[in-house]
């Protein structure tokens, strides 16, 4: 790394030559979100539903997770952590949103099509939420390794809660401009967001959709990651392998089916552009039919 360099660089090994690009970037979206969503908190943004007289506030819980998600990431980028780690952290994550939703009487049950209307009671708080956001930020961090791959998918997902979300929706207006800026560069192959970016934004969205209440619709949106996960996780324990792509110089190819993105290039040479866009394609889908799914739960 250059003494000039305000960020390592790493190798992009699905690029000629493997040209060092700068690592660790998504500390700016954590920095910059933090900021944003305490000013909302410290002008009471949004009033009614956001608020209540102990002091405990949508704006506050949200900005708590990200800063830990963002202090998670950075813990990983700098001593590797190993998944058993990773899998149990962002418990810790949990207890703003369990103190939140408990002190603001949050919906303990969700409602699913077919099934109707499933009440968990205070096992939603001590249970569900947490499983949720350990899930869901552990998935969100294991779909990457491709240049837009971990920002394109969920800021689609972003844009997908924020817009059934009503008021709440303001509390990722600067994220998601951030998150986009960041993404534009990414898929262009000109930064990485690190794992800081990844479970940054990963307890970001699991923090929202419990928040504004939209736990079915996040489950429905993030299918796909969930996929990925469990086909990896499947693997690895039945057969201790791990997921790899092969690079020509110009596509990527995969001999086995390990992960989402070996299964769409199993035996089939891509260019890591069009794998990139055919998974987010997958993800606009699935977060296509979550939101579809509110509306005719709300009809």
């Amino acid at each position: 790394m250059k003494e000039d360099d305000l960020f390592p660089r790493v190798p992009d090994q699905h690029k000629p030559n493997m040209p060092l690009i700068p690592n660790g970037l998504g500390v700016l979206y954590v920095i910059i979100s933090a900021v944003y969503i305490f000013l909302l908190y410290f002008f009471g943004v949004p009033n009614s539903e956001g608020a209540v007289a102990n002091g405990v506030s949508a704006p506050l819980t949200l900005a708590v997770c990200i800063l830990f998600g963002g202090f998670m990431g950075l813990l990983d980028d700098w001593i590797d952590l190993k998944w058993r780690y990773k899998a149990f952290l962002p418990l810790i994550a949990a207890i703003p949103l369990v103190t939140f939703a408990s002190h603001v009487g949050a919906r303990t049950s969700i409602a699913l099509p077919i099934l109707g209307t499933i009440n968990f009671g205070n096992y939603y708080y001590f249970i569900i939420i947490p499983i949720l956001v350990t899930i869901i930020t552990n998935t969100v961090n294991q779909l990457g390794g491709l240049n837009g791959l971990e920002t394109i998918c969920p800021a689609i997902i972003m844009i997908g809660l924020m817009s059934i979300s009503g008021s709440y929706a303001i509390l990722l207006l600067c994220p998601l401009i951030m998150w986009l800026i960041l993404a534009f560069f990414n898929f262009r192959g000109k930064i990485f967001v690190g794992n800081t970016g990844s479970f940054a934004i990963g307890i970001t969205i699991a923090a929202f959709a419990i928040i504004s209440d939209l736990k079915f619709d996040l489950v429905i949106s993030i299918l796909p990651y969930i996929f990925n996960s469990a086909v990896i996780l499947l693997t690895f324990f039945c057969y201790r392998t791990k997921a790899s792509v092969s690079f020509d110089g110009k596509r990527l190819v995969s001999s086995h089916r390990r992960s989402l993105i070996t299964l769409i290039t199993f035996n089939r040479p891509l260019t890591e552009r069009q794998v990139v866009i055919l998974i987010s394609l997958l993800v606009a889908a699935t977060t296509l039919a979550a939101i579809l799914a509110r509306r005719l739960l709300v009809l």
